[in-house]
């Protein structure tokens, strides 16, 4: 059990500075399908375009890796 928790909390550092550098290159992060709502002193922001395309592409990367 402690080694199962120790390589998911790997797995999310991980997954977490993909996000980081993902935001850096041009087009990823905000996309047109992505929802922004501003308001005074709130910001929501659900990036709906971009968890789709993420699953897309790790879908793609699980097919090709079970054949």
């Amino acid at each position: 059990m402690g080694r199962m928790l120790l390589g998911l909390g790997a797995l999310l550092v991980l997954l977490g500075m993909g996000v980081m550098l993902a935001e850096k290159i041009p087009g990823l992060g905000r996309l047109p399908g992505d929802i922004v709502i501003e308001k005074k002193n709130f910001t929501f922001y659900f990036p709906l375009a971009t968890s789709i395309l993420v699953s897309l592409g790790l879908s793609l990367l699980l097919w090709f890796f079970r054949r």
